[in-house]
């Protein structure tokens, strides 16, 4: 065999060897878009659901002036009904 030979041979093991350990590579690349893929989806969600949030925030606020308002007006209408039976 020839220097030639041989060094082509060689070169031919190398490049095998780097091919076998390229080979995962190729689904790890796979995965991390899939996981890029779904982490951008999951915030997506949790943008969604934190405005979703801070508009209940607001309509429980709301809500809670309203019954406040509610609960005055059925104190001040349970005193006169009072007064009025002269109790």
């Amino acid at each position: 065999m020839s220097r030639l030979d041989i060094a082509a041979e060689r070169f031919n093991e190398v490049l095998e060897a780097l091919q076998e350990a390229v080979a995962p590579l190729a689904g790890l690349r796979t995965e991390l878009a899939e996981s890029q893929a779904r982490t951008a989806e999951l915030v997506a969600e949790r943008e969604q659901l934190l405005a979703r949030i801070a508009e209940l925030e607001e309509e429980n606020r709301a809500l809670s002036e309203i019954a406040e308002e509610v609960e005055g007006r059925l104190d001040g209408a349970i005193g006169e009904i009072r007064v009025a039976l002269g109790r």
